[in-house]
């Protein structure tokens, strides 16, 4: 795949890596919000922060035109 096959590839493999990450912080921070609770919603907050980051990039990804 050339640059020009793809323009967009880098934006849509860090859309890809917020969300995933987002969501992995956001599980880990649920399982350690049960044995200690301030550090759970420490780990939570910013990956639900970081996936909602990417669900919005997906958008903006949806409004760019490709250039042919």
């Amino acid at each position: 795949m050339t640059q020009q096959a793809k323009p967009h590839a880098t934006l849509e493999k860090w859309i890809w890596i917020l969300i995933y990450g987002g969501l992995f912080a956001l599980i880990l921070g649920i399982a350690t919000g049960r044995t200690d609770p301030a550090l759970g919603w420490t780990i939570a907050v910013p990956g639900v922060v970081v996936a909602v980051i990417g669900f919005i990039l997906i958008f903006v990804r949806s409004r760019l035109k490709d250039q042919p």
